[in-house]
């Protein structure tokens, strides 16, 4: 009898070893090794190749390739559409992953009841849950099609399969590591698997008549299992983000070939699923306290072609250390870190005796340096124990010299802080144009961090 064969393959970079490792020595990830049986090439299905070797298009000139004026198609979720770039593009392979429990079953589910009540037939795959399950879900949140199939299945050969048979528009997967290839000996999940599956999903939408997501589990470092493998298969990858303790969700775009990757969306979670949200500052400004309060600042950051307000707040008080604490909630910490060494150097306000707590309000991470302005105005309010008018929005970068430097997406910002009422901005005195005249709002231009803190109309507490 012939010996069976086997090699351990890291789950994270597919590094093979002939024995099993505790550490992998390619990526350093521990515990990350699995047992693969060896099969011979010739018992195997090529899976890379088409299924159906009759579509392949012979060699054409790029001038002579037709593209059809209708390439995308709206979910009818205007929020959804904006992460996408325009909808859905035909024939493209999308992954989208989260937190367990986030919503996205939930969204893809409502996505397809919206577009099976256009006529667009969709077949929902669900390998980790019955059709009655899925059911129940879809009474829940109200969706009820004749054009929306629902198929309890892990098995990747019958699913292309009835694909074909459908011919449906949009297939969805869920989720993408519960789904194997009978040709393949390793277990589903792992990251062969994982590989062979997305390499035929992804020829049944190229050169099929199906627009196909996948929905991708997430590790414990938050990233989708099996990262670096389906990120570079797909045409787009999204994330469903979200704080367990608050009812909204952010889907966010990580990679998309059809349009920008800074787009966001917002949806509020309620007990019929996900309603989009058109107006997010007003959602991260909602429970704003309505009386002015030390180290509290409004700031507006951008998030792909969209401006947002949100709030940042800042605790300063004595340490209890040798080393004082310096935490970012939202913000990222080397950002802060600069920040405050400005403060000290620049303006002369000294920190080494505080502890420093930023945040943003909401549970939204911000990464442009727009931020740093609002920041270090909120920092300053809370260790003098004074206010900023709570009608102001602050934007700018803040340089090491403590120069206050220009951003993008100024005209965008002012609109912003105009449709929810604030009544002063200030803004880098590089990005002060004839553009923004004539707004309905009292625009502020600073040069340096010293000058912002004089012009933020700074009141002390005990005058309130």
């Amino acid at each position: 009898m012939a010996k069976i064969k086997s090699k351990w393959v890291c789950q994270v970079c597919e590094y093979e070893t002939a024995s099993y490792l505790g550490k992998c020595p390619e990526c350093e990830s521990w515990s990350s090794f699995k047992e693969e049986l060896i099969q011979a090439k010739s018992s195997l299905k090529n899976s890379n190749m088409i299924d159906n070797y009759d579509s392949y298009f012979a060699p054409r000139l790029l001038k002579d390739v037709n593209v059809d004026t209708e390439v995308y198609f709206s979910t009818c979720y205007s929020e959804f559409d904006r992460v996408l770039g325009k909808g859905i593009v035909e024939n493209s392979l999308i992954l989208l992953g989260g937190d367990p429990g986030i919503g996205k079953s939930t969204i893809l589910l409502q996505v397809c009841g919206q577009l099976s009540s256009q006529g667009i037939k969709t077949l929902y795959v669900s390998a980790e849950e019955s059709p009655k399950q899925i059911k129940l879900r879809a009474e829940r949140i109200g969706i009820s099609s004749e054009n929306l199939f629902v198929f309890a299945q892990t098995n990747l050969n019958f699913i292309i399969d009835e694909a074909r048979k459908l011919e449906p528009k949009v297939i969805i997967i869920d989720s993408i590591q519960a789904i194997y290839d009978p040709e393949l000996s390793s277990a589903p999940g792992s990251i062969s698997q994982i590989r062979e599956c997305s390499n035929r999903l992804l020829n049944l939408a190229k050169y099929g008549s199906a627009s196909i997501f996948l929905i991708g589990h997430v590790t414990k470092e938050g990233a989708i299992a099996g990262p670096k493998v389906l990120e570079h298969i797909v045409d787009t990858v999204l994330y469903l983000e979200g704080d367990a303790y608050k009812s909204y969700r952010i889907l966010r775009t990580v990679k998309n070939r059809y349009g920008s990757t800074n787009e966001i969306g917002v949806f509020n979670m309620i007990d019929k699923g996900l309603v989009e949200v058109c107006n997010p500052s007003e959602l991260f400004l909602s429970q704003r306290s309505e009386a002015n309060a030390p180290g509290s600042v409004v700031i507006s950051t951008m998030e792909g072609t969209r401006a947002l307000l949100v709030e940042v707040q800042a605790l300063v008080g004595p340490t209890s250390y040798a080393a004082p604490r310096r935490v970012a909630t939202g913000l990222e910490y080397n950002r802060l870190q600069q920040i405050l060494a400005v403060l000290e150097k620049r303006v002369g306000l000294s920190l080494s005796k505080y502890d420093v707590y930023a945040s943003i309000v909401g549970g939204l991470t911000i990464n442009e340096p727009s931020a740093d302005l609002g920041t270090a105005l909120s920092v300053v309010s809370s260790v003098r124990n004074i206010i900023i008018d709570k009608n102001t929005v602050v934007v700018g970068e803040i340089g090491l010299t403590g120069e206050v430097r220009a951003i993008s997406g100024v005209e965008a910002r002012v609109n912003e802080a105009v449709k929810q009422g604030f009544k002063k901005i200030l803004i880098p005195e590089a990005n002060l144009t004839d553009d923004l005249k004539n707004k309905n709002i009292e625009i502020v231009g600073v040069n340096r961090l010293i000058e912002a803190i004089s012009k933020s109309i700074l009141i002390p507490q005990e005058a309130k």
